[in-house]
């Protein structure tokens, strides 16, 4: 381990293979390698604590729709945003990966069985059970997992669950301990130079709030600082090229995505329930799921909901309101604070004293959308790299699809003479497409260097390198085609993993032509 502050100004540092950001997809990547007689480099712009200079360098400005203050949403430190996440874990499901006439830019170039075997090793890297999420095999391992009586043809519970892994204390003494990984800390990337042809990245230069500034050299490049940061680099490295690395189709920061999580409606049953499978804080845990014939059916996106008590819900404040303060620590003891608050206002809450009432929270993928953007400002942070300009822009597929969601559950409590649904006023107006003040998004940045093998649609292509930068990687969810239902962290850490097996295997076949030649 190396602090960029106490070595030498203007000094050179070089590896084989250099990793920008030391979150969940550069650690993944780096321990990957950490036994391949490679020298790795892994730089992390903060240092092993949260620090609020560290964070004031995420700041920018937002329209658009509501969103949370940038610079609360990523943590600025060795394990980067694992250090506030809750944990929960489900791999994509087949449709996300398809080609959907309704969805915009759908389709990867490979499907989800071409990313078992990785989502089966991400299980490891993050401490998790065994790679099944089969309702089936749980109910062998736990007791009274009983699902809903729907149509499982139309609704099905899908499962999660729930990983404590905090990059930054679980593998910070393996990452300084491997002689392969050289870790600095406090080296922030200011600019990505390439070779005249532009075809091949030359350094970066990297700097700290000290004032001094490196040169970093390596074979192989990957960025994984995270959907927003990685465009933003690429973008400010325009000193070659005027649009920015990487950026010749103007698809540089397109197509943000997070996962909409909102109250959409109350869902009462006729008797009581016994609701271990459904239950918030449960392990593994299950929530309300359309099958992909069903979406196939109505054209709608990937969402689930999931059940919170009504007496606790009540006393819940939507989030998007709740954390728009300039501290981050602040945020946190608000979101927590107001958790353990709202359960216990429901011990006393005679109103709602009971076991049958509970509210629909959605977690729904986002629909491609090129206006969903960031771009970069005036506005410059300390280290002289421009502050981003942020645009949440949602779409009416958006809104149909939650809508048509609670519908068809609603309509299959009904068939199954079970319960009943009812939809909260934003949602009863179909030809309604404004959003509640409350509009949560769930702190996923997902798209911006989206995947795709024609240059003209995507940034990077199968092996997520950049189109036309032949030793330019990006890791992580800002690779993302489409979003899914599912929260970000397993996904991007399986995806981070085929790109460092794909990366070992191109190595070797250069050493290999270089031999022989």
């Amino acid at each position: 381990h190396v602090d960029t502050r106490k070595i030498p100004y203007n000094s050179l540092i070089d590896g084989d293979i250099c990793i920008i950001g030391a979150g969940a997809a550069g650690v993944c990547i780096a321990l990957d390698w950490m036994e391949s007689g490679y020298k790795v480099i892994l730089l992390e712009g903060g240092g092993f604590e949260y620090e609020q200079k560290m964070q004031d360098l995420y700041r920018g400005k937002s329209t658009g729709q509501k969103y949370y203050p940038l610079h609360g949403t990523r943590l600025h430190y060795f394990g980067g945003t694992t250090g506030h996440w809750a944990g929960m874990c489900s791999p994509f499901d087949e449709i996300d990966f398809m080609e959907r006439d309704w969805v915009p830019e759908s389709g990867w170039p490979y499907s989800k069985e071409d990313l078992d075997p990785f989502y089966a090793k991400a299980q490891e890297v993050l401490k998790l059970g065994p790679y099944e999420y089969d309702l089936e095999y749980w109910q062998k391992e736990e007791d009274d997992l009983t699902p809903f009586p729907l149509n499982d043809n139309i609704v099905y519970p899908k499962m999660w669950q729930f990983s404590q892994a905090r990059f930054g204390k679980l593998y910070k003494e393996e990452v300084i301990n491997a002689k392969s990984i050289h870790l600095y800390t406090y080296a922030n990337v200011v600019d990505i130079v390439a070779e005249e042809n532009m075809a091949l990245i030359k350094e970066l230069k990297i700097k700290n709030h000290e004032g001094k500034t490196h040169t970093v050299r390596a074979n192989q490049f990957i960025m994984a600082c995270g959907a927003i940061q990685n465009a933003r680099m690429l973008l400010a490295s325009n000193s070659q090229v005027e649009s920015g690395l990487g950026n010749g189709n103007d698809l540089v920061g397109r197509y943000f995505m997070e996962h909409l999580e909102i109250a959409t409606g109350q869902l009462w049953l006729f008797n009581s329930f016994q609701d271990k499978l459904y239950t918030r804080w449960g392990e593994p845990r299950a929530e309300l799921a359309i099958t992909k014939e069903a979406q196939m059916e109505h054209k709608i996106l990937n969402g689930t909901l999931s059940l919170t008590e009504l007496s606790v819900a009540k006393h819940i404040v939507p989030r998007m309101e709740l954390l728009q303060v300039d501290d981050y620590n602040e945020a946190v003891d608000r979101f927590f604070g107001n958790m353990a608050d709202s359960e216990e206002k429901a011990k006393s809450d005679q109103t709602l004293n009971i076991n049958k009432a509970y509210e629909f929270q959605i977690r729904i993928e986002q629909a491609p959308n090129p206006s969903s953007r960031i771009t970069l400002g005036n506005e410059k942070d300390a280290l002289g790299v421009p502050r981003i300009v942020f645009n949440w822009d949602l779409t009416e597929l958006d809104k149909d699809s939650i809508r048509k969601i609670n519908w068809i559950v609603g309509e299959e409590m009904g068939k199954a003479n079970f319960g009943r649904v009812k939809l909260e006023k934003y949602l009863q107006d179909p030809d309604d497409y404004s959003w509640p003040s409350g509009t949560n998004a769930g702190w996923h940045h997902m798209g911006t260097t989206t995947l795709n093998n024609d240059p003209k649609k995507g940034v990077v292509d199968e092996h997520c390198q950049v189109h036309g930068i032949d030793n330019l990687y990006v890791a992580g969810s800002g690779c993302y085609p489409t979003s899914g239902t599912s929260n970000p962290t397993l996904t991007l850490v399986a995806l981070s993993l085929k790109l460092s097996e794909h990366l070992k295997s191109k190595v070797k076949n250069k050493e290999v032509l270089i031999a022989s030649s």
